[in-house]
């Protein structure tokens, strides 16, 4: 449970700076990210960091079909990090249902706790 509470706090701090550097940019973020590629040193930080966020996707995608989910329910999570990278996976942790649960689980369970509590 900790480590939503910590996922949830990077997320606000990570989506508030990049807002605010967003509103101050004087280029567009494709520029940006032009810029960046287009010198080797820069460039590998970039692609170090696309790898992990490849690493990232892919462990969403598997976590969850694992859990019966479709392809529908990962495409947003791998949209958002494709653009702001750390984004993606840290709503991921945010949203994700506990071990072995699955959207459709949690709604079974809370049906069953409310009938029992009748």
């Amino acid at each position: 449970m900790i480590y939503r509470v910590l996922a949830l706090i990077l997320l606000v701090l990570f989506s508030t700076y990049t807002v605010y550097t967003m509103s101050i940019s004087e280029q567009s973020l494709l520029n940006f990210g032009y810029q960046l590629i287009s010198s080797p040193d820069t460039a590998q930080v970039v692609i170090d960091l696309y790898v992990m966020a490849l690493l990232a996707m892919i462990w969403m995608y598997q976590d969850l079909k694992g859990r019966g989910e479709t392809l529908l329910h990962w495409l947003p999570y791998a949209l958002l990090t494709l653009v702001f990278v750390s984004a993606g996976p840290l709503l991921y942790l945010v949203l994700r249902p506990h071990k072995g649960e699955s959207d459709s689980e949690l709604h079974e369970e809370q049906v069953k706790q409310t009938s029992r509590e009748r």
